[in-house]
């Protein structure tokens, strides 16, 4: 599952690309357009600024923009930057890997080798959708008045 960090973050960027090219959007619109907490949507982006995805400019007409057009950021990009790996088991991942504790030897894991090729096809489908890709999805399934809508 993803955090709620990460789901954030995915819903703010989608924000920007929404609104490329068309300036600096101010972190109070990303935080009532994606019913994100204003504090919480503030170190995520002030997190994806030190990272380079994102400009920041302060003041009045100051706001967020993204530093990189949506078609180069990839959801697996923001997965990675927020998750730190797409890999359901420490052992399955490709950057960060760690050995799992209470576990087989890695020679005789057969659910390592399932979790490897989960991971690659997960990365291969994250990795192959941009931003930008996504500016002209609709939802599935459209909320109702009866669903929440985050």
């Amino acid at each position: 599952m993803l955090s709620q960090k990460t789901r954030y973050t995915i819903r703010a960027f989608q924000h920007l690309a929404d609104h490329w090219g068309k300036g600096q959007v101010q972190l109070a619109d990303i935080a009532d357009a994606q019913n994100i907490p204003p504090k919480f949507l503030t170190v995520i982006l002030s997190e994806m600024s030190r990272e380079g995805l994102l400009i920041s400019q302060r003041g009045r007409d100051g706001g967020y923009q993204l530093a990189l057009p949506p078609v180069d950021i990839s959801y697996g990009d923001l997965v990675r930057l927020t998750r730190g790996s797409l890999a359901l088991v420490p052992c399955a991942a490709r950057n960060a890997y760690e050995s799992c504790k209470n576990c087989l030897p890695e020679a005789e894991c057969r659910m390592r080798s399932v979790m490897l090729k989960v991971r690659d096809d997960t990365a291969a489908i994250l990795d192959g959708i941009s931003l930008a890709d996504a500016i002209d999805m609709q939802p599935l399934f459209p909320a109702t008045d009866d669903e929440p809508t985050s």
